[in-house]
């Protein structure tokens, strides 16, 4: 059955590396010239030698954004079901190995959860747990969906890898995307950073985003985890990994993210540090290259970079997030997945938007929401 390991066993992650490295200014403003890009002309637009034309990239990338998904920046919130995990992962908090209170949600807990989300305004929400298939598994999820679908218009799901029934009866509930992050494709040092449990084997998770595509999932998000590895070559392993699924499984939707290795209990610092400057690079690639791609920033990033990339190519935020199972109201004090940058309450965020032209997409108006504008 077709995946995207044959693809990827087609390339080397030095030879990538040293392609990177030998573009040109010349190379740069040619793949600026052209009107459609290609895999080829991404490899270009987040060298070294495009960082002189971010100025350049950043005004073509608002220019599309707003051509393709007008001036939206659709809002949502995570809500953390379950910090039990069965991996020992080097930069997560909730690795098997890290000595911290374990909890996952009960029915109850995950309705007075979704409810504090609810009431904050969001109309999307994304469930996420650690991975223990025996105690966070399938059944947990469906019966989860079940409970918050009368609450949430739109559900998205960030778990464990799954087989391709499990996603098809998430897709048949109410779950209208999968979020999976390889973490990184570098494979021969993928295993260094996931020295023990299922999430070890690099193949499986590798060929994860077909399962979900064979489901017919409505939307498939991708990322890496930028600090683990070489940002620009594991960029460009993520995206031959979303052109080979548009490609594969062309009626599904496809968006990327962008988490950057933060702070978390027990966890490493990160091996290669990413300014700023290289993540709003990569942004712009990403649009440029593929105007199509729904383009998410979460609240790992500080408050001033996030306000100045709202019309730069971004389509989703998430906002006022809790990274703790309970986060909201059912446990504040419960342990973090990694600590957020950006803890503004969702009515700055929501002015921030308005602020430059934007219309935040996230709620029907209700009483209890007044914006910081309104107040005074």
């Amino acid at each position: 059955m077709k995946s995207f390991k044959a693809i990827f066993e087609g390339y080397d992650w030095d030879s990538v590396k040293t392609q990177i490295a030998a573009v040109t200014q010349h190379d740069v403003e040619r793949a600026l010239s052209k009107e459609k890009l290609d895999i080829k002309d991404f490899i270009t637009l987040i060298s070294k030698a495009a960082k002189p034309f971010i100025e350049k990239m950043a005004k073509r990338s608002q220019r599309i954004t707003q051509q393709r998904f007008g001036k939206n920046i659709q809002l949502y919130a995570p809500l953390y079901l379950s910090n039990e995990c069965q991996n020992i992962c080097t930069y997560c908090g909730f690795s098997m190995d890290n000595e911290i209170p374990r909890r996952t949600l009960s029915k109850a807990e995950i309705i007075l959860e979704a409810q504090a989300v609810r009431k904050m305004g969001f109309q999307h929400v994304l469930l996420v747990a650690g991975e223990a298939n025996k105690t966070v598994g399938t059944p947990y999820f469906l019966e989860a969906v079940r409970q918050i679908e009368s609450i949430f218009p739109q559900i998205s799901i960030e778990v464990q890898p799954l087989e391709t029934e499990d996603y098809r009866q998430l897709h048949q509930s109410k779950v209208n995307a999968v979020l999976v992050y390889q973490e990184t494709y570098h494979k021969e040092v993928y295993k260094n950073y996931h020295p023990k449990g299922k999430k070890s084997n690099f193949n499986y998770r590798l060929e994860t985003p077909d399962r979900v595509g064979r489901s017919g999932m409505h939307k498939i998000g991708l990322g890496v985890l930028l600090g683990l590895e070489d940002w620009r070559v594991d960029s460009f392993f993520n995206a031959l990994h979303i052109d080979y699924l548009q490609k594969t499984y062309w009626k599904t939707k496809y968006s990327v993210s962008f988490p950057r290795l933060r702070p978390a209990e027990g966890v490493q610092k990160p091996n290669f540090h990413m300014e700023d400057a290289d993540l709003l690079q990569l942004i712009c690639a990403y649009r440029i290259w593929n105007p199509d791609l729904e383009i998410s920033l979460s609240t790992r990033e500080h408050e001033l970079f996030r306000d100045n990339l709202i019309h730069l190519g971004i389509t989703s935020m998430s906002a006022a997030s809790k990274t703790n199972p309970g986060g909201y109201v059912v446990e504040p004090q419960s342990l973090e997945q990694f600590e957020i940058s950006d803890e503004r309450p969702v009515s700055i965020i929501v002015d921030k938007i308005r602020a430059q032209g934007y219309q935040p997409v996230w709620k029907d108006w209700h009483p209890e929401y007044t914006s910081e504008k309104e107040k005074d």
